[in-house]
């Protein structure tokens, strides 16, 4: 039997300035791939990004840690770099956009709400 580490679901916004959402786009097309590598070493599974057409950017993310993921990133010298130039395409942004987004509630998940009808 494997051991699964529960994971932390973990929901954000962000906003991306309108006249830079052509260009955030393109930016994550390709992201480089140390940055990728970090990501993935430091925690960050699942991680997903959705952009609605006026710049509200909702991310989402499975981590044992959001505070370890975040302090893994911000141990790496790529992320510095990435969070620099990243900086500037967002609205209201207090810090870096990866310690600086609001984070969400979740309000309902169906697979907690199915474990106890399985019984």
């Amino acid at each position: 039997m494997s051991t699964h580490t529960p994971h932390q679901r973990v929901c954000f916004q962000l906003q991306v300035k309108p006249e830079r959402i052509a260009e955030y786009r393109e930016r994550h097309a390709a992201v480089w791939p140390d940055m990728l590598r970090a990501l993935s070493d430091t925690g960050w599974h699942n991680y997903s990004l959705f952009l609605r057409d006026d710049g509200l950017l909702i991310g989402y993310l499975e981590t044992p840690s959001l505070a370890a993921a975040q302090a893994g990133m911000a141990a790496t010298e790529v992320n510095a770099r990435w969070q620099a130039e990243m900086a500037e395409f967002f609205i209201d942004l207090d810090g870096a956009p990866d310690e600086g987004f609001l984070q969400l509630t979740e309000v309902f998940h169906l697979e907690d709400q199915l474990a106890p009808l399985s019984n």
